[in-house]
C-alpha cells in the first residue's frame, strides 16, 4: 500500500487517487450426492487503484488491479496507462469524499465460531432439510466468507470494515415415475438463521417435486395472483432504480419527487427505504466504494416519491446531498395475513423466467415456470402460462403481506396479492 501511494504521489499528472482493498478469508465445502468431496480454505487480497486526472473542465478516471506479483516497473506502467485512459474521460468535475476515518464491524452471529465449524453446521442444516421421498440434493456447495475492506484516498479518507457472507448452492432433484427433474438453488445470507435456512431448502425440495408434476391448465384461470419474495425484490428494485441519482441525471427516470407512485390506493400504501446495513442482508455495508458513510433514506412514503439516492458523483451533479450507494432495499410490510385468500381461487407464482417491469409502457408480467393454482379447495401445480397487467393499476391495488422475508439485498413483504392480472 505504501509503495502504491508513493508512486501515485510522485506522478504530477495524478490529480487524485483511490485504493480499494478487499481481504477475503473463506472456508468451502463441496458435496456430491451427499458425500463430502472437497474442503477448501482460501485467503486472498484484491487491490484496485483508481486514478483521477483533471484536464480542462473535466475529471477523468481509470482503474487497474495490483497483484502480489506486480513489480515496481509494472506498477509505474499501470499508472501511466491509467492516466492516458483517464484523459479520454470527460466527466464533469466533482469532489471526492475527504477526511473521514474509522474502523467498523457489521454485526453478524458468524463471528461466534470458526469458519470451518460454521460451514459444517450450515451443510448439516441443508441436508437435514430434505424430507422429500424421492428427492435428493445431488450437489451442495457451502461458502462461508470473512471480509476486511480497506479504502484510502488522496483526500485523507481511510476506512476499514469487517463483515461476513455465506452462500449455499444446491441442485435439488426429484425422481418421478417418468422423468427426473433438477433445479438450481442459490441462497445468500450474512447471519445464520437455521429455521430460515431449513425453510428455504425444504421449499426448494417441494418446488422440484411440483415441477415434475406440473401441467399446463386446459383453460387459463381468472383469479388473483400472489407473488413471492424473489419477484417482489425485482419489482421494488425497479422502482428504487428509477429513483437513483444516475437515472435522474441521465433523464432515464419516470418518477420525480412529489409524484404519486400509486395514483389511487385500494390496497396497501407502498413505503420504500434504502439502508446501508440490515442484519442478515448480504449487501450491508458501513461505507460504499467511494468511502461515503451509509445511513438510510425514505424514497417512497405511502405511495408518494419523497427522495432520490445514489453515488457521490451523481449526487453532486444534481445538487443533492449524496447518500452513497445504499445497498439494502427495505419495504414496509402490509396488512395481508396468512390464509387471507382461503376458500377463493388464486394463483401463487413460485418461479418465473424473470419478472418484467416497464414503467414507460405501464406493464408488469412474465412467463411462469411454476405456480400453484388454488381453486378454493385443492392445489394444482401448473406451468406453461404467463401473466400480464397494467403496472399502475396493479400498484394501486397491491396488498402486501404482514410477514416479511430477506432475499439477497431485499427485506420486505414475503408475499403480495395482485389484482387485475391477466393469466394466459
Amino acid at each position: 500500500m505504501n509503495k502504491i501511494i508513493a508512486l501515485l504521489r510522485e506522478n504530477a499528472q495524478v490529480s487524485d487517487y483511490k485504493i480499494n482493498v478487499r481481504k477475503k478469508e473463506s472456508f468451502e465445502l463441496f458435496y456430491v450426492k451427499g458425500r463430502l468431496e472437497t474442503a477448501r480454505c482460501t485467503d486472498t487480497v484484491d487491490r484496485q487503484v483508481t486514478v483521477y486526472v483533471r484536464h480542462g473542465d473535466f475529471l477523468g478516471d481509470s482503474c487497474f488491479f495490483v497483484y502480489p506479483s506486480t513489480t515496481e516497473k509494472e506498477l509505474r506502467e499501470k499508472i501511466d496507462s491509467a492516466i492516458q485512459n483517464a484523459l479520454l474521460i470527460n466527466n464533469a468535475m466533482y469532489e471526492l469524499p475527504a477526511g473521514e476515518t474509522g474502523d467498523y464491524q457489521l454485526h453478524s452471529n458468524f463471528d461466534k465460531q470458526p469458519l470451518p465449524e460454521l460451514a459444517d453446521k450450515i451443510a448439516q442444516a441443508v441436508f437435514g432439510s430434505n424430507k422429500l421421498e424421492g428427492g435428493s440434493l445431488n450437489s451442495v456447495e457451502v461458502f462461508v466468507n470473512r471480509y476486511l475492506d480497506t479504502l484510502v484516498n488522496s483526500r485523507g479518507l481511510h476506512k476499514t470494515q469487517q463483515h461476513y457472507g455465506a452462500m449455499v448452492e444446491a441442485i435439488p432433484t426429484f425422481n418421478g415415475d417418468r422423468e427426473s427433474v433438477e433445479l438450481y438453488e442459490q441462497y445468500n445470507f450474512s447471519s445464520l438463521d437455521l429455521d430460515a435456512l431449513a425453510a428455504e431448502i425444504s421449499g426448494k425440495m417441494a418446488e422440484v417435486k411440483a415441477r415434475c408434476e406440473a401441467v399446463k391448465p386446459d383453460t387459463a384461470p381468472a383469479c388473483k395472483v400472489v407473488l413471492n419474495k424473489l419477484e417482489l425484490h425485482d419489482l421494488f428494485s425497479s422502482i428504487a432504480g428509477d429513483l437513483n441519482y444516475a437515472a435522474v441525471y441521465s433523464h432515464a427516470n419516470l418518477f420525480s419527487k412529489g409524484d404519486r407512485l400509486q395514483k389511487e390506493i385500494h390496497g396497501d400504501a407502498i413505503t420504500i427505504r434504502m439502508k446501508g446495513a440490515v442484519e442478515g442482508n448480504i449487501n450491508s455495508s458501513c461505507f460504499d466504494g467511494d468511502g461515503m458513510a451509509l445511513g438510510e433514506i425514505t424514497l417512497v412514503k405511502n405511495g408518494v416519491v419523497e427522495n432520490y439516492y445514489g453515488s457521490n458523483r451523481f449526487g453532486q451533479y444534481l445538487g443533492e446531498k449524496p447518500t452513497g450507494n445504499l445497498g439494502c432495499l427495505c419495504v414496509e410490510p402490509g396488512t395481508a395475513k396468512a390464509g387471507c385468500l382461503a376458500g377463493q381461487p388464486y394463483l401463487e407464482v413460485i418461479s418465473m423466467s424473470g419478472l418484467q417491469v416497464d414503467f414507460f409502457n405501464d406493464y408488469i408480467g412474465g412467463e411462469i415456470r411454476l405456480a400453484y393454482f388454488h381453486d378454493g379447495s385443492k392445489l394444482l401445480p401448473v406451468t406453461g402460462i404467463s401473466i400480464s397487467g397494467k403496472l399502475q393499476e396493479v400498484l394501486s391495488r397491491i396488498t402486501l403481506s404482514a410477514e416479511t422475508a430477506v432475499h439477497d439485498g431485499y427485506m420486505g413483504p414475503a408475499k403480495a396479492v395482485l389484482d387485475c392480472m391477466n393469466i394466459f
